[in-house]
């Protein structure tokens, strides 16, 4: 591990994480809060934003499956140079410009049923004021002070890059790619320095905040270096949060979007209830985040919660860009950048979803590959699941004139190894969950419909009919029957429409769909089944592989 020395201490980089990262923490904490990056409102979403917001929604949907009191966060970043510049040249003020902007976000989030609590907008006066409020306080504090800020700047990023951070030649940014310009303003900065070693203590007390990649990042790349005090305001533009102590100063972007995960709850308002249960002692707070955004997550906001004597959050998942096949960024100037309706359209919800936790590994750098997308929801949902459903309720129809078996001791070996393996797949599932890993989690519950749908094969139930051996077909139906249920429920998070429709279809009462029956296969049965409906459709592979290639095509205007 790399030692880092900043007067007479001296902090070692991140150790490993360990597997099971969820256990660092008090697991039986009463309350679980998520939010997801604020997305800026200068545009339309496309897919990379709903990857973000798919992720969090299904570790939502879990985390209330398990009890827990869940508030799931989401919201809009409205303010800065950008959303003034697009607001002059259409003619509009920029309230009206996010306002519009606004909406859209809505109405996607809707559209990938996202069960969000609370939308945050930054231009929300509840907002506004907490930011008015943080920055007297750090103000008064000595936290925050008063200079001259030179920099090269990139408006599309709304950041401030050193000359040594640019890329060569043509001086442009090291996140977009974009040309950065030369600005010299007056700025107040919050003092980063002041809280260096305070910051690198943490990352060491807390192993499970971050991997040890993205910290080791941090401190490679901003801290060893020597952390540069961030500039918090700006003076040449107009469309941001003023200064009550100096209004010509509007504070700029990332101070004002980082408050919202407090704003939101309530933080130094009247009515802060809110506030002290989901940023208290007895909430757990986990934050989504794109790579792109890692340093002012894993380092300025940390800061700023030491300043306002504030707890951190206790995970911060960074997950990497969702790009096209053939790694081009996802981007409105390639005119590549999807919009998520047109998939849901073509594919259904389910199937987009399916693909934004099975199709990219989380946490790393991820690909829409047409190919990828066309296999997984042909093999994962229409061949695997969706055909286990419908030939299971069939056969249930042709056997035992539509009524799920009870349960009685195994007679088959196939069937004993078949709960054997379920067991070890809900094991594998829960674990992944400890650790927010959406797509071990995925993947275990795929593990159950592959099992189930290979054991149909093993066990033959149209062999056993020959051989009237109506005992075993029984015990048959019946294990099948437990292995669509306990899919169904670990798939919740994931499929949002259809888990549900295949428990509809065999009729499972609502207290056997609940996450801490899974275990339990021997208490279903005796219930007659509804008819089966096609829950997925194949896909033509070729005709949609070309299809999806031509949208992901980067474009001329």
């Amino acid at each position: 591990n790399l030692i880092i020395s900043f007067g007479d201490k001296s902090y070692s980089s991140i150790p490993r994480l360990h597997k099971g990262g969820h256990s660092f923490m008090t697991n039986n904490k009463k309350y679980f809060y998520i939010t997801t990056p604020i997305y800026y409102a200068s545009g339309t979403l496309h897919i990379g934003h709903a990857y973000s917001n798919c992720i969090a929604d299904s570790i939502a949907r879990y985390e209330r499956m398990t009890g827990k009191e869940v508030r799931f966060l989401t919201g809009s970043d409205e303010h800065g140079q950008k959303i003034e510049e697009k607001a002059k040249a259409l003619n509009e003020t920029p309230q009206q410009f996010v306002d519009d902007t606004v909406k859209g976000f809505k109405e996607t989030w809707k559209l990938l049923d996202i069960t969000y609590d609370d939308f945050i907008r930054t231009t929300d006066e509840r907002h506004v004021k907490v930011v008015k409020k943080v920055f007297t306080q750090l103000l008064n504090q000595g936290d925050i002070y008063l200079g001259q800020y030179s920099g090269w700047y990139c408006t599309p990023c709304e950041s401030f890059f050193t000359q040594t951070q640019l890329i060569q030649p043509g001086n442009l940014c090291p996140s977009c790619k974009r040309p950065c310009h030369q600005e010299t303003e007056e700025a107040y900065f919050l003092n980063c320095k002041k809280y260096t070693n305070q910051l690198l203590q943490f990352y060491k007390d807390h192993p499970e905040f971050s991997t040890e990649n993205r910290i080791n990042e941090m401190i490679n790349t901003f801290i060893k270096p020597g952390l540069d005090d961030l500039c918090i305001t700006r003076t040449s533009f107009n469309w941001g949060i003023p200064t009550n102590e100096n209004p010509k100063h509007v504070i700029y972007v990332w101070i004002d979007a980082l408050l919202n995960y407090v704003s939101a709850l309530g933080y130094l308002s009247e009515n802060d209830t809110l506030f002290k249960e989901y940023w208290g002692p007895d909430s757990e707070i986990v934050q989504l985040l794109g790579a792109d955004i890692t340093r002012f997550h894993l380092i300025y906001w940390p800061i700023l919660l030491f300043a306002l004597k504030l707890r951190c959050p206790d995970r911060m998942l960074a997950h990497g860009l969702l790009l096209t096949h053939g790694g081009i960024k996802l981007s409105k100037s390639f005119h590549n950048a999807v919009e998520p309706k047109v998939l849901v359209d073509r594919y259904g919800l389910d199937a987009f979803r399916w693909y934004m936790v099975r199709g990219v590994k989380f946490g790393e750098q991820g690909q829409f590959t047409p190919t990828l997308f066309v296999n997984l929801t042909n093999t994962d949902l229409a061949n695997g699941y969706g055909n286990l459903v419908n030939r299971t309720i069939n056969m249930i129809k042709k056997y035992d004139d539509c009524v799920v078996p009870s349960y009685t001791d195994p007679i088959l070996d196939f069937t004993k190894k078949l709960y054997s393996d379920v067991a070890v797949y809900i094991k594998q599932y829960n674990d992944a969950w400890d650790n927010f890993d959406v797509t071990a989690a995925s993947g275990a519950a795929m593990s159950i419909v592959n099992a189930a749908n290979k054991y149909v094969d093993d066990a033959a139930p149209w062999n056993l009919s020959k051989e009237g051996k109506t005992a075993e077909i029984d015990e048959v139906m019946h294990a099948l029957t437990y292995c669509i249920r306990v899919a169904s429920i670990t798939l919740k998070p994931f499929l949002v429409t259809k888990a549900n429709m295949a428990l509809d279809e065999l009729n499972v009462p609502e207290d056997q769909r609940q996450l801490n029956t899974i275990n339990d296969y021997k208490t279903f049965g005796n219930i007659k089944t509804n008819d089966p409906v096609p829950l997925f459709p194949r896909l033509k592979k070729d005709e949609e592989i070309k299809w999806l290639e031509d949208l992901f095509a980067p474009k001329e205007k």
